[in-house]
């Protein structure tokens, strides 16, 4: 096989350009040491687990499960809840990546500037991306509106902000929106990009256990319009998968607009367990990118990323003749 040398995969230490999304709620050490195991970059949520010591006893749990590095992601824009103690642990246990996503990144940073954790941090502008390199992130990840959870408020693609960013900055770039396959991750690198992040891909795989089969199916029934857009009123845009209870919470958000208290029990943590852990669309929701409209099975992530690659060799052969 084809060597998959970039700047990311030096920088990271992994065999293939590709990282797996935090996924709140989802991502644990089956999943992160799976996508590690066969050459990516897999990532452990740290924010939606209850406190420091569960966050530790996942950290160790991956480490007995690989030996290649993992990172842990930190999603801190979640109505205030105190992350210090969470990235403490992540710091004693030495954890090789971290990721930040969700809100102003310097706390993170700064607790982390003297250790050799490498820092990724989401973003979905360019001046967000010239901002994270300058409080000293290692890479961006930029997430266009086709990507699934939160987004930009701008509604700028990845085919457009990708470009943009690699433009601006001089830190490794990551992709992510949209992006389920090697011909999307061909894309990402000839627009200028060093890897890719992909989300919503990873929960229809599976090593994905706590995600319902009734989420993983709604994937592969959707098409490229079976995801809508929440919670704009509030300017903390996300997209998620169509259903009776994102359709309220857009009924809400007319008539209610800006309105977090009339919203709030509709778009909760407890809200989203609620359908990714149960399948009750009656109840909650489920995050999702528009690249639900081209996933079609449910692999293990070694079958994807192999396929990915080999998909993405046969571009790269096809470019050279």
């Amino acid at each position: 096989m084809m060597r998959w040398e970039t700047e990311l995969t030096d920088l990271l230490h992994i065999e293939y350009p590709i990282v797996q999304g935090g996924l709140a709620y989802l991502a644990y050490a089956d999943l992160a040491a799976a996508v590690s195991n066969v050459g990516g970059l897999g990532q452990i949520t740290a924010m939606s687990l209850p406190d420091s010591e569960s966050l530790r006893a996942e950290i160790k749990k991956v480490k007995t499960m690989t030996d290649k590095p993992f990172g842990v992601n930190f999603a801190i824009g979640q109505h205030g809840r105190a992350y210090e103690h969470m990235v403490q642990v992540a710091v004693d246990e030495e954890v090789p990546v971290i990721s930040v996503t969700g809100g102003n990144p310097k706390g993170v940073l700064d607790m982390v500037k003297d250790h050799p954790i490498k820092k990724l941090v989401l973003t979905a502008a360019r001046r967000q991306a010239e901002k994270a390199e300058e409080l000293g992130a290692d890479a961006v990840m930029v997430v266009g509106q086709e990507g699934g959870g939160h987004l930009g408020r701008n509604d700028i693609g990845t085919s457009v902000l990708t470009p943009q960013v690699a433009d601006s900055v001089s830190i490794p770039v990551i992709a992510s929106g949209g992006i389920v396959d090697g011909r999307g991750m061909m894309a990402a690198l000839a627009l200028g990009a060093e890897g890719i992040e992909m989300g919503t891909r990873f929960i229809a795989t599976k090593e994905c256990v706590d995600a319902h089969p009734a989420y993983k199916q709604a994937l592969l029934d959707a098409d490229e319009n079976a995801t809508t857009v929440i919670k704009r009123t509030l300017g903390t845009p996300a997209r998620a998968l169509k259903n009776t209870w994102t359709d309220k919470i857009l009924e809400i958000e007319k008539e209610n607009e800006g309105d977090y208290e009339s919203l709030k029990s509709y778009i909760s943590g407890e809200a989203n367990m609620h359908y990714i852990y149960e399948g009750n669309a009656t109840k909650g929701f489920g995050w999702a990118g528009q690249g639900a409209g081209r996933i079609s099975d449910i692999p293990t992530v070694s079958e994807l990323i192999e396929s990915m690659i080999e998909e993405a060799e046969g571009i790269r052969k096809k470019w050279a003749d």
